[in-house]
């Protein structure tokens, strides 16, 4: 017997067994799931709470090359409201901790049900006796002219959004481009366009249908829903098509059906979803809108299951988060056996979310369907609020609350629970009392649901306070309330502040440096030094609480060490995320992509012929030039990395890492006209001093000979400009990425030298305190810049001194990681072969 002890999501048990009989061989039964998103991983947690750890052998599939992340939240990546870090739900260290098999990347083709063996495009067989499908679904594609090229991708410019690489991908072009259409007025086309109007892009929407959200709201909601996306600046165009991209090269527009043609840098297409269906196809499964499945979640093979979006229960196929863990719960009962019995009746789905900056809640029906059905409604348009409730027979059977969701708890639990109605029907809408908001969380019964997505109930949040759990975060954690759309986080708040009577503590972790360890940066930082603390294997077991390491801790524990011991860190492989150990950017496909280092963005004619001939011979599908000056060899086998690094011999361009990445110049003096300092060199020097430092998160720099800005010195992390007689401005917390901001005036000063012991010390100062992962266009308006000044200008000697010590202490232990040891293995696989996951497309050689 084998113990498996590791990470987890609250809820999850921490220890496994592996049942061995004598010879060795595993005894458990082999669980499949095929699908990695929301519900395939949501199975597997459900199971592993059971137990079902010491019975089954887990292998999941998943398409994408990630772990498991929160799908809904792509929305608020999209928009830079959160970072995709942070919608992560499930890393693969987990799956790796909990004896969980992960084939990331990997599609399965079809399933042999009578010999019980899953064929993957990869060419493996995996057998299996129980089999979970959840392959989710697709962003529908409608029909247009011009939609696709010649070898059917879509057209450049086009996107989908469903997956972190729509997302990746469309935030990429948005800052680039300064025009975009957005196809499909639903709750993810309005979320699409409001996160690109966020960018700076105007954005105009195309739906079919006769109002927005048609599917959730009434023509009246839907009307005032439209009056306030147009109010935010967003076109909105109803009851037409889109009929043909205009292309050829990539997407310069579109035409819609009654003949207009707008012009677009950018086409999003969010028309809806369709159930991925193939694999249950091509295995023999009945299929009819989705794969169909009993009361027990089977299809029509006893031992091969179905969850989630692809499943088709009762004729319904369900698009929400909250009947998607029902299912799970109620699988993974019948998997171990805790409940033999159970089953899945369908769900009465309820949302609460925010569309387009507009609070939306909607329940059940919009209209009433029998003579005698009630129906009450407070239109508001120009506040922008529609409310409206339908009652039958003394239940409520619908309601819709647009702009004002005030009452959205009470109505969830009435919907839901069939609770008892006012007689004065107005007070399902309206509160007639002072202290309303109070008393409307108090008045809940106990076991109202406040978190549909994981059936969190309000007893449930407030025995977690009564426990002594008083901080909103630590009740999330304890729970998952809030955890999965994160809908009800306001209605999570207002439970635990009158759980606790207004003694709400503030989350404890918030202020952590990193997740696993319960210390702010500062303390963390006098605590490695204090103990010595060198490996980030010794900080866990020093300061980690029992001890235990955290996955998610590690990536900043390594920064922060190399930070305070420069060459004294002593460096642990495992501490490392993929790309820093093998010193590339890891693709969708599973290869990576080699950025060479061209200091500010200077190179030479062998340097060229270099890298052409290290691409022909390695059979590199793309070289593109970067948007940092430098050249970005994608699609490099991992097993091609060292030899790679050998015969170009040329340091690493950092393009993977946290850390100092590029400076991007203009011409200068050299050769442009206009020049009031040399840029270029300024830059290369720049790039040579900090190249490679670790950081929070990665920075950015420019160099401009004047103020025309040809290099976008003014939304860098740090910019620098030539504003002539040997002076130079120097700018800092710019961004031009998924935040767009003018870098504020650090100071004016008169060499070159100066500006290069200014940016040192500032870069110090932020590496020594901003939090992790925050850019420092975050970290300057956080801090201020007055603040900023004080230190990095007006400092005293002393803090002076100890920043220009600091920022040499890490130049001095920069090592080139493609040198000379760079091509030798730290452990057996790190450049084991590891074959494309996705077959992509090879540039066409014209």
């Amino acid at each position: 017997m084998t113990a498996v002890l590791g990470g987890r999501p609250a809820g999850v048990s921490t220890l496994h067994f592996a049942m061995d009989d004598a010879d060795g061989v595993d005894t458990r039964q082999r669980l499949v799931v095929v699908g990695n998103g929301m519900a395939g991983a949501r199975v597997v947690e459900e199971v592993l709470e059971r137990g079902g750890g010491e019975q089954f052998a887990i292998t999941v599939f998943g398409e994408e090359p990630h772990g498991n992340y929160n799908r809904i939240m792509l929305s608020h990546v999209l928009a830079g409201e959160e970072h995709e870090d942070d919608i992560v739900l499930n890393s693969h260290d987990w799956y790796a901790d909990q004896g969980v098999t992960l084939r990331a990347g990997v599609r399965v083709d079809r399933i042999d049900t009578h010999a019980k063996i899953v064929y993957a495009a990869d060419g493996t067989t995996t057998g299996y006796d129980q089999l979970v499908l959840a392959t989710g679904s697709r962003s529908f594609i409608p029909p247009m002219t011009g939609l696709y090229t010649a070898d059917e991708q879509l057209l450049p410019g086009v996107f989908g959004f469903r997956t972190i690489d729509d997302t990746r991908a469309m935030l990429a072009a948005a800052a680039e481009h300064e025009r975009a259409i957005v196809v499909g007025g639903g709750l993810l086309g309005l979320e699409a366009a409001r996160a690109l109007q966020g960018h700076g892009l105007q954005v105009e929407v195309v739906h079919a249908g006769t109002h927005l959200m048609n599917q959730q709201l009434s023509a009246e909601a839907g009307a005032i829903l439209e009056h306030s996306v147009e109010a935010l600046g967003i076109t909105v165009h109803l009851a037409t098509r889109t009929t043909e991209a205009i292309g050829p090269d990539r997407v310069r527009g579109v035409v819609l059906a009654d003949g207009r043609a707008i012009d677009a840098d950018m086409l999003v297409i969010a028309a809806g979803i369709r159930p991925v269906t193939e694999v249950a196809l091509l295995s023999g499964l009945e299929v009819e809108r989705g794969v169909v499945v009993d009361d027990q979640l089977r299809t029509d093979d006893p031992d091969v299951y179905a969850v989630g979006e692809c499943a088709q229960h009762r004729g319904e196929l369900y698009g929400l988060v909250a009947p998607v863990w029902e299912q799970a719960r109620v699988l993974a009962d019948l998997l171990t056996g805790t409940d033999p019995d159970a089953e899945y009746h369908g769900s009465r789905t309820a949302t609460k979310l925010k569309v387009a900056g507009v609070d939306v809640a909607t329940m059940g029906i919009n209209r009433p369907e029998r003579d005698t059905d009630e129906f009450l409604v407070i239109s508001e348009p120009r506040r922008g609020v529609h409310l409206s409730v339908v009652v039958r027979d003394d239940k409520l059977i619908g309601a819709t609350l647009l702009g004002d969701t005030r009452k959205v708890a009470f109505l969830t639990q009435a919907f839901d629970r069939g609770t008892p109605l006012p007689a004065e029907r107005i007070r399902l809408l309206v509160d007639l009392s002072d202290g309303a908001a109070e008393v409307g969380v108090a008045e809940l019964p106990g076991d109202s649901q406040v978190c549909n997505c994981n059936g969190v109930t309000k007893q449930a949040l407030v025995d977690t306070v009564k426990a002594g759990t008083t901080s909103v975060g630590g009740c999330m954690d304890a729970t998952r309330a809030g955890k999965g759309c994160g809908s009800c986080k306001l209605l999570v708040k207002q439970v635990v502040e009158w759980a606790a009577d207004g003694d709400v503590t503030e989350d404890a972790s918030a202020s952590w440096y990193v997740p696993g360890i319960p210390l702010a940066k500062p303390e963390l930082i006098a605590a490695i030094r204090d103990q010595q603390l060198r490996s980030v294997s010794a900080v866990f077991t020093a300061l980690a609480p029992g001890g235990e390491e955290d996955a998610k801790s590690k990536m900043g524990l390594t920064s922060l060490l190399r930070l305070v011991w420069g060459a004294e860190y002593e460096q642990e492989n495992d501490a490392k995320f993929i790309n820093d150990r093998v010193h590339g950017n890891i693709q969708r496909d599973g290869t990576f992509s080699v950025v060479p280092q061209m200091k500010g963005g200077v190179t030479t004619a062998a340097q060229l012929r270099t890298i052409a001939d290290v691409a022909e011979k390695y059979e590199v599908p793309m070289i593109k030039v970067t948007g940092g000056q430098r050249i970005d060899l994608l699609g490099v086998r991992k097993e091609d990395l060292p030899a790679m690094w050998a015969d170009l011999g040329m340091p690493s361009g950092y393009a993977y890492g946290k850390s100092m990445r590029t400076v991007k110049t203009c011409v200068g003096t050299d050769f442009c006209r206009f020049g009031l300092g040399d840029s270029t060199q300024l830059g290369i020097d720049l790039e040579t001093r900090f190249q490679g430092i670790e950081s929070p998160a990665k920075i950015k720099m420019a160099v401009v000979g004047c103020p025309r800005n040809c290099a976008e010195a003014y939304v860098k992390d740090v910019g620098v400009v030539a504003v002539g007689n040997g002076r130079w401005e120097v700018y800092v917390g710019g961004a031009a990425g998924a935040s767009v901001r003018k870098g504020d005036l650090l100071a004016t000063v008169d060499s070159p030298a100066a500006v290069m012991q200014l940016t040192g010390r500032f870069v110090q100062y932020y590496r020594e305190n901003a939090s992790w992962l925050e850019r420092t266009y975050d970290f300057v308006p956080r801090v201020g810049l007055d603040q900023v000044k004080a230190v990095v200008l007006d400092g005293s000697a002393e803090v002076l001194a100890d920043l220009d010590a600091g920022i040499q202490r890490s130049i001095d232990a920069y090592t080139d990681p493609w040198g000379q040891d760079g091509t030798q293995p730290a452990t057996p696989g790190q450049f084991r072969t590891a074959l494309p996951l996705v077959d992509l497309p090879k540039v066409p050689v014209r």
